[in-house]
């Protein structure tokens, strides 16, 4: 009876563990798999509000995908082109402006923490112009999506073909900290390939490559 009771109990702890491991183990990756990687940036850039909310396309910024293998981290001039004028959240403005209008004087200009980190960066003062007191930084993004240095992976010709930006860095325009979505491993990428060449791509017939010297010379 003790035996069995032993049994029992060693049954009832080796379940109880592998209830409480499951999720961790889940979590496990093979090396190189960064799944779910959501670095902290140094200017917490929504895609949410831009992408999402304001509906920018992705290729305002990331112009580099149509032209080169990098879609790139467009430089802060290209921020500039709307952040010049538009220096904090529509609310804090608003509620600036009914401020003084209580207080009957004119509405001070509003900067957020976050828009202040790119006025550092590119050395500007207070009238958004260039300060020759302060020395321009570069701001250091963290990469998010990367792939091992022997696999050739080009822009151009996915986004040439129509292939939407979601498929591979996935629904970008609901976060407000990207994290990588897709494993991005040989076998998803072949797997994407030849799904591709079954049902096209935005309605368009494909030839996509599985071809071992495609990504790996």
């Amino acid at each position: 009876m003790s035996g069995r009771l032993l049994t029992l109990v060693l049954l009832i702890g080796l379940l109880g563990s592998a209830f409480t491991l499951a999720p961790q183990i889940g979590a496990l990756h093979l090396p190189g798999n960064q799944q779910g990687y959501e670095p902290v940036q140094p200017i917490a850039f929504s895609h949410r509000l831009h992408a999402g909310e304001m509906q920018v396309a992705c290729l305002y910024c990331h112009s580099g995908a149509e032209s080169s293998r990098h879609a790139g981290i467009p430089s802060a001039g290209v921020c500039m082109n709307c952040h010049q004028f538009v220096n904090a959240p529509l609310g804090a403005l608003r509620a600036e402006e009914e401020l003084a209008k209580k207080e009957g004087r004119k509405p001070r200009r509003i900067i957020s923490p976050e828009l202040q980190k790119l006025y550092d960066a590119m050395a500007l003062g207070a009238d958004l112009k260039s300060d020759p007191r302060k020395t321009p930084t570069p701001i250091a993004w963290t990469k998010v999506h990367n792939v091992p240095d022997f696999v050739y992976f080009d822009h151009r010709p996915h986004v040439a073909t129509g292939v939407a930006c979601q498929s591979c860095h996935g629904p970008v325009e609901t976060m407000d900290r990207v994290a990588q979505v897709q494993p991005l491993t040989m076998g998803w990428c072949v797997n994407c390939h030849r799904q591709a060449n079954l049902v096209g791509v935005a309605g368009k017939k494909v030839n996509a490559s599985i071809d071992c010297s495609r990504c790996h010379y």
